[in-house]
């Protein structure tokens, strides 16, 4: 499963009980929505690029072979400043993986709004 997004794509890797674990693209100077889930952690590997990640309202930028963790409920987003295009290995662990586990806090693209006027949940 893979998916276009404004910001870039993801594209699924492998899913297991309990976890999932993504191939995530930020174009450059793109970022996703600061958000949460309310099921699942994320573990970000950085492969290629430099991530400014978000979390919980702290700033941590992080480097190729260096990872951030984000807990389960912790309000995140990653962000790609630069020019080069930024790839992260994201590590889902929960006990509910769905594409539908997104609150959007703030978005670049208006996909907060739209899930405030219809009263659901969007994807990232």
């Amino acid at each position: 499963m893979s998916e276009e997004r404004p910001w870039g794509s993801w594209h699924v890797v492998e899913v297991g009980d309990g976890y999932k674990v993504k191939r995530i693209v930020v174009n450059p100077r793109s970022r996703l929505s600061y958000q949460t889930h309310e099921h699942r952690s994320e573990h970000w590997v950085v492969v290629r690029g430099i991530a400014t990640c978000v979390i919980e309202g702290d700033t941590v930028v992080v480097s190729p072979g260096e990872s951030v963790d984000v807990g389960v409920q912790h309000a995140h987003r990653i962000s790609n400043e630069h020019d080069d295009e930024l790839v992260i290995i994201e590590v889902q662990r929960g006990p509910y993986l769905g594409e539908d586990d997104i609150v959007r806090l703030q978005d670049d693209y208006g996909r907060d709004e739209l899930a405030a006027r219809s009263g659901r949940v969007e994807t990232r």
